[in-house]
């Protein structure tokens, strides 16, 4: 399959316009977010008001936020929002007082095994305020009384998630999820974000088979949030497959983690993909801890969504902190991700179970000309062994997937196969 000509350097530099941002799980930093993915692919933005009930959960209130400082007794910013959004703990109430380093202390969050990095920390449902630092720039502060600052607004307003669409074939639906809730955050986050985009953008230069859904929205409400408007696509079946992208951008080889069924289509997609690629990857069993796999994946749903990464949730030292900065994703990393994903929608999209119209003996080939049509293929013989294979295991059991694990031929040449058989009228659908 061609790669998208330059994706990678593409899709770095939108994590680079992206990274100053701060987002959260409500505001305008998810808006601002979705208005630059909007660049790139055309949006339905929905904006659902707090207090709407979602499943068990409610839509919370719209946290946004302006500027945050702490400055020291010299009047100096020692913290300052301005030069990163982790600096300010996610949802913190507003505050503005002076007090004294001993008391400030308790609001105040570090890394004592990592001391020149900056933590990621939220308190999205529990009123509170507080900052991330640098355990070096903490143990440097001293003693006094220091203005603290927090110019920030919690308030009714609306959670914000957004829709592409790409029409298939068919109306059965393949859904694609990334997260758009974290601030400066490189790899969890934005490379996700970059890979869903340009792999919108390539399949919507084809005409896929199955039509292509793909959710930008904050990570759990946000999920849940979508779930719950749209019961009746997800419990009519209209979701037939998923895939949860994020940490795509990290230099450590590819996980899938499978649906909670295990056996999903897409479980053996993936699989089979990795497999085939000769990628360096890991398979892993579903757990419900993680992304928003565990939403789709919840008992009530159910649905046949897996999760691809890179280095997995919390699998690398750099997860949610400073280090996961634009140094720690790479161009090269999202490509093979994204030429990941396209190798294994071509498969699901072309998957299918045939049925052979001529079982009682093997048709006559040659003086239908199939033979004769693979004259001038390189691998003759093993297009030819396809044919055998897929006239076979044509009985309507067998998908083309199954018969390319069988048979140890490449999924694409049994797929030509297929085609060539079902053009001479040999099998159907």
């Amino acid at each position: 399959m061609a790669p998208v000509t330059g994706a990678g350097e593409q899709m770095y530099a939108l994590v680079e316009r992206l990274y100053p941002l701060c987002r959260s799980i409500t505001g305008d930093g998810v808006r601002a977010t979705l208005r630059i993915v909007d660049e790139y692919l055309p949006l339905q933005v929905h904006e659902v008001p707090t207090g709407t009930r979602v499943l068990d959960w409610t839509v919370p209130q719209e946290w946004n936020i302006r500027d945050a400082y702490i400055a020291d007794p010299a009047g100096n910013r020692v913290v300052d929002f301005a030069e990163s959004s982790l600096h300010v703990l996610g949802y913190s109430v507003p505050v503005s007082a002076t007090m004294p380093l001993s008391e400030l202390r308790a609001h105040l969050h570090t890394l004592p095994d990592h001391p020149s990095w900056v933590p990621y920390r939220t308190s999205y449902y529990k009123r509170d305020w507080g900052f991330c630092l640098a355990q070096e720039t903490l143990d440097a502060l001293p003693d006094g009384e220091y203005e603290v600052r927090i110019d920030s607004t919690l308030a009714d307003g609306h959670l914000t998630y957004a829709e592409h669409v790409v029409p298939g074939q068919v109306p059965d639906e393949v859904l694609v999820s990334c997260h758009v809730c974290h601030p400066s955050l490189a790899n969890d986050n934005l490379a996700g974000i970059a890979v869903a985009t340009f792999l919108a953008q390539a399949l919507a230069e084809q005409t896929p088979y199955y039509t292509y859904r793909f959710l930008f929205a904050p990570g759990t409400i946000g999920a849940i949030t979508w779930l719950a408007r749209n019961k009746e696509r997800v419990r009519g079946g209209r979701v037939k497959h998923g895939l949860v992208l994020a940490c795509a951008g990290d230099p450590g080889s590819l996980t899938y983690k499978q649906s909670r069924r295990g056996d999903a289509e897409i479980d053996r997609v993936l699989r089979y993909v990795l497999a085939a690629s000769g990628r360096p990857h890991r398979i892993t069993k579903f757990t419900p801890y993680g992304y928003d796999e565990r939403q789709f994946c919840s008992p009530g749903f159910d649905l046949g969504v897996g999760s691809l990464t890179r280095t997995p949730y919390a699998g690398y030292p750099e997860y949610h902190t400073s280090a996961d900065s634009l140094d720690f994703v790479s161009p090269e990393a999202m490509a093979d991700t994204l030429a990941v994903c396209r190798e294994a929608f071509a498969v699901l999209d072309r998957d299918r179970r045939c049925l052979n119209l001529s079982p009682y003996g093997e048709p006559q080939l040659g003086r239908r000309g199939l033979y004769d049509a693979l004259g001038g293929r390189s691998d003759t013989q093993q297009a030819q062994m396809a044919m055998l294979w897929v006239l076979n295991l044509s009985d309507g059991e067998h998908s083309l997937l199954d018969i390319a694990e069988r048979s140890g031929l490449p999924f694409d040449t049994v797929a030509v196969a297929a085609d060539a058989l079902r053009g001479a009228g040999l099998i159907k659908e």
